[in-house]
Parts: C-alpha cells; structure tokens; sequence
C-alpha cells in the first residue's frame, strides 16, 4: 500500500496535514521527529512532509530531523518550521522576523514548480511565523514571495525538495489542498487509491489482535464518534461489547431519553443508563476554572464506568470515541496544550482496566462520519453536529449549578431550532451561557440579567473553522424567543470570531 509520512515536530496541524493526505486519497501515518532516517527509509513511503512546530530551528532545544534525511531520495515537502529546517538543515540561514506575520497573505507563486502547476500565479495564503528563511540553501530557488516575505517558498527540483513558508494544510489557504495534491501525485508519483473502507478492515483487526477473547466497556454518549465507536466494536467483538450511557445533567435538552431509546431499542446494543446527575453537580459545586472542570468530569467518568464495571462481572477493556482533534488540543506528544479533553488529558492514572480502545483515534470529524455512513449509521446521526465530551460544563462560563443548566439548555434548544427550521449552512451551533450580567428593561422594569452568547461555525475537518453568516432574521428570532421565552436572560450576543484564533468551544 503506497503511503505517505507525516513528520510531527510539535505543531498544531500534523494531523490535519496527515487528513489533507488522506482526502486525496493516499494513506498517511504521522512519526515524531526523531524517528530513524533507516526506519524511514525501510518503510517504503513514497513522500514525507515536514510539520510546523512552535519553535525556532536555531534555539537550543530545537527538534531538528536528521539532514541525511534529504539524501535518501524520498520527496520531501517541509511546511513552515519545516521550511525553516530544510534551509537550516541544508545550508541556507533562518533568522528572526522584525515582526510576526499571522493570518490571511497575499502570495504570488511560480506556477513553473511542479507544486504549484495549474494555480492561479496570485492568491491568498495563511501564514504563522516568527522567523523567516533569509538565505537559500545552495541548490535551491525561489518558487514564491509576499511582499514582505522574499522567500515564501522553495525548491530543488532535482532533489525533489521543497518547502513552504506557509500553511497549505489550513482552510485559510484556499488553493492549499491542491498544493498537496500537487505534491502527492507530480512529485512523488502517488496513484491514490486508499479508501475508508480500507481504515474500517484495519481497526476491525487491530481490534481483534488487542482484545482477544475479553469485554470492552463502551461510554455511548450517543453522539457521532461514541456512535461509531460502538459500531465497529460490534463489528469486531459482538456481544463482548457492553455499552454504558452516563447522564450526568450535562447533556441537551430531552437528549438523555431520546440516547437511550435509539440505541436500546432501534440498534439492539447492550445498552446500560446511569443517573449520575447529582453526582457531578456535587463534584463540580464552586468550580470556576475550565481545565479543572474537565479533569473532575473525566475523572467521574471513570469512576462511574469501574463502578459500573464491577456490576457487569470482569471487564478488561474501556473503549472511547476519542478523535484526533481531541488529542492534539490535550498536548500529548509534541503539541503544545489549548485544553484537555475528558476522555484524553482528563483520566486518572490508575485506571482500574487493562487497557484502552480508541479506534478513531487518529481519524478526524470528517473521517469518522464517512466511517459510520459505510457501516450503516443512519445519515441523521452521523451528520448530527458534535458535542464537546464535558457537555454544557464547557459552554457556562464559571459555575455549574442546576439553575445555570437549565437556562442554558432552553436556550440552546431555541438556538438550534431556529437553526435547523431556517435550514442555514453551519457545522455547529449552540449557545453559551456568560459569566456576566447586563443591564436590561423589561416591562418597562429595569433588570440585571443574564448574558447568553450564540456560536455557529463552517469547518470540514474542526481544527480550523470560519464564523458562520447566519441570516440576520434567524438572529434576531432567536434573539427574541431567547428572551421572552427564557426567565433570567436580558441580553443575546452573536460570536464572530474564526478559529484560530478562537477555539470552538468557549472553555
């Protein structure tokens, strides 16, 4: 199977590189950065690309890769600090910039280089720098330039080494996907023919090969990636599945019911319900900060299943819908932490399981649907918009309490009716409950009430993601029902902010 590598030095994006890789339909895995140049050569990849990272190649705990890795006759393509590398590793000089270039950059390309073949010579790239190359390496040319930024990008063809300043792997770049496409099929001469299906046959068997003849506990939340989870864990093991749903009053408005009666009855799963409502209000009572929030959530997740273990007879395994977007956001590896996930950075050490199962763990959002539409997911639940792992807890800003839940859940269940019912393009969408309070008239009373924050976003991969336009009379019908329909909420703002900067998630 022809096979491309990613090169993770601590950036944001490797993965996302690996899924711009995979959309093109080659398979793509991701090493870190101080992998064996031989392993890598034994391992037949017909390409590599180099990541970003947050540091400088010139300070001195870099994560540099070996520079015999550009001589063993592979393609490579390095994306900005592996830019950075190649010049550094090769020869040419890096220093750093007066200032930092961020954001959407007007580029003209040498429509000449093989990466940049049948694009239009200028258009807008996404750049994130601190540094720039400010010599080229011997061999190489200058295959793009922004007026304040010489070298954009670089190449030597004979070599088949290249390099870009900016990012081609982020939706800010528009043409970015056929850079790489580029750089898949004319440079290093990819057929691309991986399917998903090929991922499904592969985490089937590894499912098998780690699990053996033992049980696996399931947390089904009901939301798309614990849902084909628990599909391909049926697919694999059967009846050694036992799935567990958790109502920790942190869910939507009416979700826990309508959870329970699909999976129970429509997918024939073996299928658990908690009650651990009062549970996690108690153990998050007076808590503020938004990463102990999760850790509390993750750590009563836990103990909930081992409780619930110790009721089913022996389990060995725990299995969970982690993503990847889940993973890099936690900081594990090289990446550099934005906020832990509850089912990532939010676990106790001592587990009481041999072991976890996460199958779509280095699959993004987009990836995991197609998965479960090809194994037999219905379109209204594999499309259903994502729901953070900690629930509400990560859209109130400050303190839980059951009142707080409750406001929230009204609002947020007016929000995404008018959403839906309007028909408006957006990924997703939900409201957050402020930590502030605004002055307001109401029946000609003045009141100080409740702020409540409304975001909706566009995104296929939700690692980057753009601010959706909604129609200004959706906003203002669901502004009004927000209002009228819900005690204690004064004041509706709408978010515009992009991610990045922003996350998606307010905590």
């Amino acid at each position: 199977m022809e096979k491309v590598l990613v090169i993770d030095f601590g950036g944001q994006y490797a993965q996302l590189i690996a899924r711009r890789v995979r959309e093109c339909n080659v398979y793509s895995e991701i090493l870190p950065y101080n992998t064996p140049v031989e392993e890598i050569k034994q391992a037949g990849y017909k390409g590599i690309i180099l990541s970003g990272g947050p540091s400088s190649v010139y300070a001195k705990d870099a994560l540099l890769c070996s520079p015999d890795l550009f001589s063993i006759g592979i393609p490579v393509l390095g994306i900005c600090y592996g830019a950075h590398m190649t010049a550094h590793l090769m020869g040419g000089k890096v220093e750093k910039a007066s200032g930092r270039e961020y954001g959407g950059t007007d580029i003209r390309l040498d429509c000449e280089s093989p990466l940049f073949n049948g694009l239009q010579e200028t258009q807008t790239c996404w750049m994130s720098h601190n540094d720039y190359i400010s010599q080229l390496p011997e061999g190489f040319k200058i295959s793009a330039s922004t007026p304040s930024t010489e070298i954009a990008a670089m190449e030597d063809r004979e070599r088949r080494l290249y390099a870009l300043q900016f990012h081609p792997e982020v939706e800010h770049t528009p043409d970015g996907t056929r850079m790489i496409r580029n750089f898949l099929f004319k440079i290093c001469g990819c057929s691309g023919v991986w399917k998903m299906e090929s991922f499904i046959d592969y985490a089937v068997k590894e499912i098998q090969g780690k699990v053996g003849s033992k049980r696996v506990l399931l947390a089904l939340s009901g939301g798309v990636d614990s849902s084909v989870t628990a599909l391909l864990l049926q697919k694999a093991i059967g009846s050694q599945l036992c799935c567990v749903f958790v109502d920790h009053g942190l869910l939507r408005k009416d979700e826990p019911e309508q959870v329970y009666r699909l999976f129970s009855r429509e997918f024939g799963l073996n299928l658990v319900a908690v009650d651990a409502r009062q549970r996690f209000l108690q153990a998050l009572k007076g808590v503020t900060e938004p990463e102990r929030k999760r850790k509390i959530i993750g750590s009563e997740f836990i103990r909930v299943f081992e409780e619930e273990a110790g009721k089913l007879g022996k389990i060995d395994f725990l299995a969970q819908g982690t993503i990847y977007p889940d993973v890099i956001e936690s900081g594990l590896g090289n990446a550099n932490v934005i906020k832990s996930h509850h089912n990532v950075g939010g676990l106790p050490d001592n587990i009481a399981f041999e072991g976890l199962v996460e199958p779509l763990r280095n699959l993004f959002k987009d990836e995991v649907r197609v998965v479960g539409e090809r194994l037999g997911l219905p379109k209204s639940l594999v499309w259903r918009q994502p729901f953070p792992g900690p629930g509400l807890a990560v859209r109130i800003i400050g303190e839980i309490s059951q009142d707080r839940l409750d406001i929230l859940k009204e609002c947020d269940a007016i929000f995404c009716e008018e959403v839906e019912k309007s028909g408006a393009a957006a990924s997703q969408y939900f409201a957050v409950l402020t930590n502030m309070r605004s002055v307001g008239v109401m029946g000609d009373e003045r009141t100080y009430d409740q702020i409540v924050a409304l975001r909706a976003v566009t995104t296929t991969d939700f690692m980057t993601a753009q601010w959706a336009p909604l129609p200004m009379d959706l906003l203002q019908r669901a502004s009004s029902r927000i209002i009228s329909e819900v005690s204690h909420v004064n004041r509706v703002v709408y978010d515009i902010t992009s991610k990045p900067p922003a996350t998606i998630e307010w905590e």
